[in-house]
């Protein structure tokens, strides 16, 4: 392709709407153009880009048996009204963008396709002959971000490799799960990445276990928690771990003390010359469910603690069903607004006791009449703890749970931290790193078949729910997620394997026969040796053309310039910025060693 023919403009100044460096070299560099909040046109540059990331996927996915396919963008609400999760999408997380046709039937446009493959397999598949079957599709995907930013890492509308596997029973599904885990990795080796492959949440999708796949970047917005010795590895919302010890309690019986002004851990410890592993924090929060029921619940954490908001959520909805929900719709910390609307009378804040007594929840059909009380593991050895009173300025010390405060059920609802001890061997501690999620897979088992009713015949002639996994990666998002791995100050470092072009051949001076003529003639042997090349052939100084190529990232540039008299052109990496002079004969031959060296890597 000549730059002279090409839908080209890049920029010199970083454009105000992008925050993070990958938007903003994809924007300069003319990759991406916004339409509108969280909307992107992909520009020739990146739809070469794109199509060579949906090939290695393909390419790998393929190798697996999985079958391509093309689903429905628009979906209709009747089927997320059969798995439950048409008010989770439309109200709870509200990332559907959904709207009523001109027959007055509720659709939704696509953020995910579980119910749609769900429905799919209910009528097709009958017999456990059948099974196992993957299928897979490359597909442009839409969720109503509240705030979309970062560019394509955050949008409205973007492009995502989906997969579904149906099985007879989880030790078919675990082996595809482990196929898809291997895809995965080949896929991000040959694209060029750094990456890690973590324990994660499955969320709104569900199942019983999932991974993400996280490249790995300054800024990324998820942090990753691992063992030095690799084995390990968790995005901090499900991650785990075992905390510091708890110091002995310096107190050796219960009383009630004036703590005035420690409404903080910090300035209790400052008050009672205590450590605070020795407190038990009581955190509040309000929940509200899509029935339209308040619970309000009361977490006791270690006070050097904090609370894992993603489990706590994932605990509540466990519990949904007691209080006739099945949907979280939001999960808050009630300020003195939201505590006026069900409190009794005013909360201690600052100084609540682990006995709060229920009586501060007013009587009503919407409120939930008791706390719902639960214990993170990391109090329940403490002895002679330090705690609240239930009164404004007061705190009690040397409690002990049995005696003077009931423990309440225990879950696991901590936030895991750098520093902490491996459960697998306690000797290793957590490291952290930031990543970008661009791939997640997931077990999901039967909770779609079960509620959509999607099942097949065994050998023994009984009909059983089929058993389902689902994996995802983004194949826009990845491409993002490569720039802000690997770029400089000058621009763009793509990796060659999905770098738009492989080589890019600049004339300084288009005046000049001999530079016009050798470009040319290196432009042409390259395409036609199946090196994707690039002509820059533009009417601009020579100074331009570098920083653009430059800005772009394309691997390799070659340069016709001063030392053609000796039959020689300068070649540049661009990775490294190495640079040679080298005979004109040999840039084909070498050009070819060097990206099938990469390739092979």
């Amino acid at each position: 392709m000549r730059l002279s023919q090409m839908l080209f403009v890049t920029l010199r100044e970083d454009p105000a709407e992008a925050e993070i460096p990958s938007h903003k070299l994809l924007l300069r560099a003319g990759y991406i153009r916004r339409v509108g909040s969280g909307l992107y046109a992909y520009l020739p540059l990146m739809w070469r880009v794109l199509q060579k990331i949906s090939q290695i996927v393909r390419e790998e996915m393929n190798a697996t048996g999985a079958q391509e396919c093309l689903l429905t963008q628009l979906q209709p609400s009747e089927l997320w009204k059969e798995s439950g999760r048409w008010d989770t999408y439309t109200k709870a997380e509200g990332i559907m963008f959904a709207l009523t046709d001109r027959q007055n039937r509720e659709v939704g446009l696509g953020p995910t396709h579980e119910e749609v493959i769900t429905a799919i397999a209910r009528d097709m598949i009958r017999s456990y002959r059948q099974l196992p079957q993957n299928l897979y599709q490359i597909q442009t995907k839409f969720r109503d971000e509240i705030r979309p930013r970062f560019g394509l890492m955050r949008g409205r509308e973007f492009i995502m490799k989906d997969a579904y596997s149906f099985h007879t029973d989880e030790t078919s599904l675990k082996q595809t799960y482990q196929e898809m885990h291997d895809a995965y990795t080949r896929i991000l080796k040959r694209c060029g990445l750094a990456f890690r492959a973590v324990d994660a949440d499955s969320g709104a999708i569900g199942g019983s276990g999932s991974q993400e796949f996280m490249v790995l970047a300054a800024a990324g917005e998820d942090e990753v928690l691992y063992t030095e010795d690799g084995k390990y590895a968790a995005n901090v919302e499900k991650a785990t771990s075992l905390p510091l010890d708890a110091e002995p309690s310096t107190f050796t019986q219960y009383e009630k003390l004036e703590t005035p002004g420690t409404a903080t851990i910090a300035t209790l410890c400052d008050f009672l010359k205590c450590s605070a592993t020795q407190i038990v924090k009581n955190v509040l929060y309000q929940a509200v469910y899509d029935n339209g029921t308040t619970v309000l619940v009361l977490v006791n954490i270690r006070g050097d603690q904090d609370v894992n908001e993603v489990k706590l959520q994932n605990e509540l909805m466990r519990q949904a069903g007691q209080y006739g929900g099945k949907a979280l719709l939001s999960l808050t910390v009630p300020d003195a607004e939201a505590q006026q609307k069900w409190a009794t009378q005013p909360l201690p804040l600052g100084y609540i006791s682990p006995g709060l007594a229920d009586t501060y929840i007013q009587s009503s059909k919407s409120l939930a009449p008791k706390f719902l009380r639960l214990a993170d593991p990391t109090v329940t050895n403490l002895q002679n703890f330090v705690t609240g009173s239930d009164g404004s300025g007061y705190h009690v010390v040397g409690a002990n749970w049995g005696k003077e405060f009931e423990l309440p059920p225990v879950v696991d609802l901590r936030k895991a931290t750098a520093g902490d001890r491996a459960l697998h061997d306690p000797s290793q501690t957590l490291k952290t790193a930031r990543g970008i999620e661009i791939g997640h897979i997931f077990q999901l088992g039967t909770k779609y078949s079960e509620a959509m009713n999607a099942t097949f015949t065994n050998e023994q002639g009984e009909e059983l729910p089929l058993v389902m996994g689902c994996y995802g990666i983004g194949v826009s998002r990845l491409a993002q997620a490569a720039v802000e791995q690997s770029y400089d100050k000058d621009g763009i470092i793509f990796p060659v394997a999905i770098a738009p072009y492989q080589a890019i051949v600049v004339i300084p001076d288009i005046s000049k026969a001999d530079q016009v003529e050798a470009a040319e003639k290196l432009y042409a042997e390259l395409n036609q040796a199946g090196i994707e090349t690039l002509l820059d052939d533009r009417s601009e100084r020579a100074g331009v053309k570098f920083k653009d190529a430059e800005l772009v990232g394309i691997p390799f540039r070659i340069v016709t310039g001063r030392s053609l008299q000796q039959g020689k052109v300068e070649v540049v990496k661009r990775a490294d910025r190495e640079s040679q002079e080298m005979a004109i004969e040999s840039v084909v031959p070498t050009l070819k060693q060097w990206i099938a060296e990469v390739l092979a890597s």
